[in-house]
């Protein structure tokens, strides 16, 4: 995962990852600060999705905002 893209259009990937994830709140995903071990481990927790899912679903955002 690319943390430059990542913090760059954060606020992009975040409405994309609350839209997935409705019980996510704003509180989950503040300060994360490209601390992309955290961000899974908090979205983990408020989910119980596993580790693979919310990294594919990063991914997916991320590559969505690139137009890859």
């Amino acid at each position: 995962m690319n943390t430059t893209t990542m913090k760059g259009d954060w606020n992009i990937i975040k409405g994309r990852l609350k839209q997935k994830w409705a019980k996510l709140t704003d509180d989950d995903l503040a300060n994360v600060d490209g601390k992309t071990d955290e961000l899974i481990g908090r979205i983990q927790k408020r989910t119980g999705e596993t580790r693979d899912a919310v990294e594919k679903a990063l991914r997916e955002s991320e590559k969505e905002d690139c137009n890859c």
